[in-house]
């Protein structure tokens, strides 16, 4: 598997939301379904479905409830997204800003099933030859434009009192980090796991902040369209089992567990050891039970309003947004931010409960 395959993260609400906004969605009906497309990308926390579409999980909760399920790689982030929001797939491997940034700016009403888990030191920003952050300024600094490396860049720099004034955003391809950093003009980089290790392996590679600076802040989901799931609620469960019991496999001290771990890095383009350090990184909530509390914490609301300010910002809620309650974010516990007449975000906690209580 090679680094260009490593796509994860990239908001492409610029190839999208005109195309998707300017079509009027059809009327809902309710349409039950007996088989469903999951579209997941490679990272360190979405590998679990590659896993368990292999060895039979996929198929096992399928079969309890009479469904089936395609589990799908999409090489590239942006066009699992775009698939995704134009109803390729029922479900999709996505970020939380990047929900909200495309489908559901797009008119596309989404709902979180899963939190699986977020970023804990899998996302830096990294300098060459400086070692503080504060020496960024000045700086052209590389990245994939609008994604999560560029929220992160912008709350890094909120702790050292600067602005994006205070330096310059060259968007670089997540397939093209790599190779850029090695050029002399290039002296600092924004970008995720594996990138991330590949990078710091060069001695001229400082890592001057990082996501577990700002905890709990990128959180990777496993979504739904949401009336798809109102029609078909078996879909959630079934998708919850899955995750489960494969994590379950997955960080289990056992010879399986290594197995799965092993084949899960390889699968990404890593070794064991690789794979294991950025699982190291990532704060995974493998316990259904956790995953539900983390749903209906309050961070989740003081995360997306952040988020949402952001994308305001970058004018990425859609070329008419007067304000950045333009789309509603429903949360666990009911409670909306923004428009409470056009929610198109929603976190659930109902299928991670049921996990918790052995109610799948």
């Amino acid at each position: 598997m090679t680094i260009s395959t490593v796509a994860k993260k990239l908001t492409s609400i610029f190839l999208l939301i005109a195309s998707v906004s300017a079509t009027p969605l059809a009327p809902a009906q309710a349409v039950q379904k007996k088989q469903f497309r999951l579209a997941w990308t490679i990272y360190v926390g979405w590998m679990p479905w590659q896993w368990a579409a292999e060895h039979s999980v996929v198929k096992k909760w399928g079969d309890k409830y009479g469904i089936k399920i395609d589990v799908v790689q999409v090489n590239d982030y942006a066009e699992s997204i775009n698939q995704y929001t134009a109803g390729g797939f029922d479900a999709l491997t996505v970020t939380n800003m990047d929900a909200l940034s495309t489908p559901a700016v797009g008119g596309v009403d989404t709902t979180a099933v899963i939190v699986g888990d977020f970023s804990n030191g899998n996302d830096a920003v990294i300098l060459k030859d400086k070692a503080k952050l504060a020496d960024i300024k000045g700086q052209k600094v590389n990245l994939v434009e609008f994604s999560v490396s560029h929220y992160l860049l912008a709350r890094a720099l909120s702790t050292v009192g600067m602005t994006e004034k205070d330096i310059k955003v060259v968007s670089t391809s997540d397939a093209d980090m790599v190779a850029a950093w090695k050029t002399p003009d290039v002296t600092s980089v924004v970008t995720w796991n594996p990138l991330v290790s590949e990078i710091l392996g060069d001695k001229t590679a400082h890592k001057v902040f990082d996501s577990s600076q700002i905890p709990g802040e990128i959180i990777d989901l496993t979504v739904v369209n949401s009336e798809t799931l109102k029609d078909n609620p078996n879909f959630g469960k079934a998708l919850a089992g899955i995750w489960f019991e494969t994590l379950a496999t997955m960080i289990a001290k056992t010879p399986e567990g290594k197995a799965a771990r092993e084949a899960m890095g390889k699968a990404s383009g890593a070794d064991l050891a690789s794979f294991e350090a950025q699982l190291a990184a990532t704060k995974l909530f493998a316990n259904p039970k956790d995953a539900a509390a983390f749903a209906r914490s309050p961070e989740i609301s003081a995360t997306m309003d952040k988020i949402r300010h952001f994308l305001f910002e970058h004018n990425l809620l859609g070329n008419n947004a007067k304000s950045v309650d333009v789309v509603g974010i429903q949360f666990a516990d009911g409670k909306v931010l923004g428009d409470k007449n056009k929610v198109k975000f929603r976190f659930t906690d109902t299928f991670m409960d049921a996990a918790a209580a052995g109610k799948l």
